[in-house]
């Protein structure tokens, strides 16, 4: 399977539609991959929060459109980062949309975790709260969003769900670089599975982005990583590593479920 990671360069004084219509070509040049994968809020950068109610569009609106028809064109299977959703009957929501070869949408997933504690997408964004599996040729996507990345029970969910390669788009600051390094290599070293985690370059309302994207192997080694620009990440993968590694070091078999929590703090009481 060729995997093709676009990292896009966020430029503010580049308008939506003009980032929309370079994306799709972008896209289209991708036409020898099986997959391609977007990063995430790339429409208006991910701490473009006074942004976010001004370009929110419905699920089935103008990148909606414009990837779909990118997809189709270049015949590939097209993870079109997230957009700002508007939900007629809701808050916005971040929201991931995969796309088929023939343009059809196969999934659209709300990030679950947003980030910002009591300001910016946590209060902006409703939370969104099902997990999101999608079925290639080969392998099964789990679908995850940026900030997502810290919190490991997600993707223990995710591999429940029959997840054997992880696609993570993310709009991750430049500061925190080295944990998006790490957390990549960690979900998937204790996962078993291919992590596909595409990031942004270029600076967001003030805020420098770490670009290098990344692909990791079931056993934690990094395949490829991009550099801190706008680049087109490329690689080749083998499906069939997520069951050779789970069958050679089943790891995941001895997981143990329901743990409580302890019912006595410090040493127990002797009886």
């Amino acid at each position: 399977m060729r995997a093709s990671l676009i990292q896009i360069a966020v430029d503010e004084g580049e308008p939506v539609d003009s980032r929309r219509r370079r994306v799709a070509a972008l896209v289209r040049e991708q036409s020898g991959a099986d997959l391609v994968v977007l990063p995430e809020l790339w429409t208006t950068g991910a701490f473009a929060y006074e942004e976010f109610g001004r370009e929110a569009e419905p699920l089935e609106g103008p990148t909606y459109e414009a990837m779909a028809k990118a997809a189709s064109d270049a015949g590939v299977w097209l993870h079109a980062g997230s957009i700002p959703e508007r939900d007629p009957e809701g808050p916005l929501y971040n929201t991931s949309l995969v796309f088929s070869p023939s343009g059809e949408l196969a999934a659209a997933y709300r990030k679950i975790h947003r980030f910002g504690f009591d300001k910016g997408e946590a209060v902006l964004m409703g939370a969104g709260r099902d997990l999101v599996t999608v079925r290639l040729p080969g392998t099964t996507l789990g679908v995850a969003t940026c900030y997502d990345l810290r919190f490991p029970e997600l993707f223990r969910g995710l591999v429940d769900a029959g997840a054997e390669t992880l696609v993570i788009p993310a709009g991750w600051p430049e500061r925190r670089r080295a944990h998006w390094t790490l957390l990549a290599q960690a979900r998937a070293v204790e996962n078993q599975a291919f992590v596909l985690a595409c990031g942004t370059a270029g600076t967001h309302a003030g805020v420098p982005q770490a670009g290098h994207s990344i692909v990791v192997d079931p056993w934690g080694e990094v395949l490829a990583e991009a550099g801190a620009g706008e680049e087109v990440l490329t690689v080749d993968l083998d499906p069939a590593k997520t069951a050779a590694t789970r069958e050679q070091f089943p790891a995941l078999k001895d997981r143990v479920l329901g743990l409580e929590p302890p019912r006595h703090r410090g040493r127990p009481r002797a009886t």
